[in-house]
C-alpha cells in the first residue's frame, strides 16, 4: 500500500484524541493527506456499523461482557474499519492516523482480562491481513493520573463512554504493563513517549517519533 499508517497507544486519559489532531493538523501543513480515525468504530460518519458496536462496547450500561465476546466485538469492528475506511486510504496514499488498534486488543484483552495472548495475535493477523502500523505512539503514564484525566474530561463533557474507566486500578496497571511489553518487543515499530508533561512537548516528540517512517515511505518528504 502506497500510504502510512500510524497509530497511537495508552491507558485511559493519555491524550491520545489530542495528540492525533495535533499531529494530523501538523502533517496537512507539510503538505501530507491525512485521514483520522479511532477504535472502536470509527469517527462518526465512518462506519455506521462500528458505531453502533462502539456504544456497546464503551456504554457502562452494557455491563461486564463475557471475555470472548468482547473480543469477537473488537475483532469485528476493526474487521470493518480495515477494510471500509484505512485500507482504502491506504490505497490512496494518505497517512491514517488512528486512535488505538490492533495492540489494545493485546494490552486490554490479553494483559488486562488474562486471555490467551497466542489466539489474539493470530485473530489480530486474520483481522488486519496486511494493514499493520508503521509506526506506533505508546504515550505512557502513570494509570492514576490518565484515570484522574479522563474521570475529569468525561465530567466536563458529560460523556457516558466509561465502561474501562470503571475497571480496578489493578486491570488498568494490566494493561500499561502489557503496552511496556509490546514496546520493548518491538522497538522497530513502538516507540514510546512520556505523556506526563506538557501538551506541547508531548506533541514534539510525537513528531519525531513518526519522522523517519514518513520519510520512507513519501520519498523523504516532509
Amino acid at each position: 500500500m502506497g500510504g502510512v499508517f500510524i497509530t497511537f497507544e495508552g491507558v485511559e486519559g493519555c491524550g491520545k484524541s489530542t495528540q492525533l489532531t495535533m499531529l494530523g493538523k501538523t502533517l496537512e501543513a507539510r503538505g501530507h493527506r491525512v485521514l483520522l480515525t479511532r477504535e472502536p468504530g470509527g469517527l462518526p460518519g465512518q462506519s455506521p456499523a462500528g458505531e453502533a458496536v462502539r456504544r456497546i462496547l464503551l456504554d457502562p450500561a452494557t455491563g461486564a461482557l463475557d471475555p470472548m465476546t468482547e473480543l469477537l466485538l473488537f475483532s469485528a469492528v476493526r474487521r470493518e474499519l480495515v477494510t471500509k475506511v484505512i485500507a482504502p486510504a491506504l490505497e490512496k496514499g494518505m497517512v491514517v492516523i488512528c486512535d488505538r488498534f490492533a495492540d489494545s486488543t493485546m494490552a486490554y484483552q490479553g494483559f488486562g482480562r488474562g486471555m490467551d495472548k497466542d489466539m489474539i495475535n493470530d485473530m489480530n493477523r486474520k483481522v488486519c491481513g496486511a494493514v499493520w502500523p508503521s509506526r506506533t505512539v505508546l504515550l505512557d503514564m502513570p494509570v492514576e493520573l490518565g484515570l484522574e484525566r479522563a474521570n475529569g474530561r468525561m465530567k466536563s463533557e458529560g460523556r457516558g463512554e466509561a465502561r474501562f474507566e470503571d475497571e480496578k486500578l489493578e486491570f488498568h496497571k494490566r494493561v500499561r504493563g502489557g503496552f511496556l511489553s509490546i514496546a520493548e518487543n518491538e522497538p522497530q515499530r513502538v516507540r514510546a513517549v512520556d505523556a506526563s508533561r506538557s501538551v506541547e512537548d508531548v506533541a514534539a516528540s510525537v513528531t519525531g517519533a513518526v519522522a523517519d517512517v514518513l520519510n520512507e515511505k513519501r520519498g523523504g518528504t516532509k
